[in-house]
């Protein structure tokens, strides 16, 4: 079974084939020779320089109910609460303490069990917020707090009506030059393709998801340039697609164990390349990789509780770069 370029739904071709902004690539697991990617209308966006950039945080605290009821993958130990709360606080500090964002915190909702998870529930880039469809439909009132904190910040909001369209943000990974997409149990085609929609100065490809919840669960970015990879099969089965999409060659950063690959790159004044990753007790091999980057501000931060239930460093924010004064 190849990996080639599969036409998934049809979108105009109006501007195709300006350095390949607008596009929405498709990549399925097909046999047969690869099928040209299809575009989307295309436009003169940003580039990469701003990268990284970051004025405020969006951040929600936990509900108690996310013990016994948030989604989760597979069956495991209860999370503890206490000490998921004390991490949540340790993380949501170093955004506000020692980055200095400006930190917008939702307060918890018990009947929303996974609402700390505010990553897939909002895409934000530039002045523009897409607020998703999230995959499972038991999170798809958390957007409603979200609608209203973005609108505060007078962002430009797009909103996913269309029910055939399910997106969460943490199958979408934006490397400042584009836009790759996990098609996932949560994230679907059409999904992938109003992204597109909302974001045409940016490429868009999709990249198949099998064995984890979202594409994010085992990548990132973890600089201007660099994406942090998982070892294991899937994930490096996913980078090597993501390479066959873009126009553009990528640095990578592999690391033994999946989670790890999660981290948090900001562009910090005053501090530059800033790098949030777990800690070193959870994933020492994983560490030592990125202790090599020594060209950054380290901060390990440990998210051992809301792993049980599938949480990863950069489900619990949405980061936003105000260019003008609110």
């Amino acid at each position: 079974m190849g990996r080639g370029r599969a036409a998934g739904g049809a979108l105009s071709a109006a501007g195709a084939g300006h350095g390949g902004r607008g596009r929405l690539s498709f990549c399925f697991s097909l046999p047969g020779a690869p099928a040209p990617p299809l575009h989307s209308m295309a436009g003169l966006g940003g580039g990469p320089a701003a990268f990284g950039r970051c004025t405020h945080a969006v951040v929600r605290a936990l509900p108690e109910s996310l013990c016994r009821q948030a989604l989760r993958s597979v069956a495991g130990p209860e999370v503890d609460f206490a000490r998921a709360e004390r991490e949540h606080q340790l993380y949501v500090g170093v955004l506000r303490g020692k980055l200095g964002l400006q930190v917008l915190e939702l307060p918890a909702d018990e009947s929303l069990p996974d609402c700390v998870f505010v990553e897939d529930v909002a895409v934000v880039c530039e002045e523009t917020a897409l607020l998703t469809r999230p995959g499972a439909p038991s999170r798809r009132k958390e957007v409603e707090a979200m609608k209203r904190v973005l609108g505060s910040l007078n962002l430009n909001i797009v909103e996913m009506v269309d029910e055939n369209a399910t997106l969460d943000g943490g199958d979408v990974l934006f490397t400042g030059r584009e836009f790759f997409v996990g098609l996932s149990r949560r994230t679907n085609q059409r999904g992938a393709e109003i992204l597109a929609d909302t974001f045409k100065d940016y490429a868009v490809s999709t990249v198949p998801v099998h064995d984890s919840l979202h594409l994010k669960s085992f990548c990132s970015m973890a600089g201007p340039n660099l994406i942090a990879i998982g070892s294991s099969e899937a994930a490096q089965k996913a980078l090597k697609t993501m390479q066959q999409m873009s126009d553009h060659r990528y640095d990578k950063l592999t690391v033994p164990d999946d989670a790890a690959a999660n981290c948090i790159y900001l562009n910090i004044p005053n501090k530059g390349h800033v790098l949030l990753h777990r800690a070193p007790e959870e994933y020492p091999e994983s560490a030592k990789v990125f202790e090599k980057l020594k060209d950054h501000m380290l901060i390990p931060i440990a998210n051992t509780e809301l792993e049980k239930v599938d949480g990863a460093l950069t489900c619990c924010s949405v980061l936003i770069n105000k260019s003008s004064e609110l």
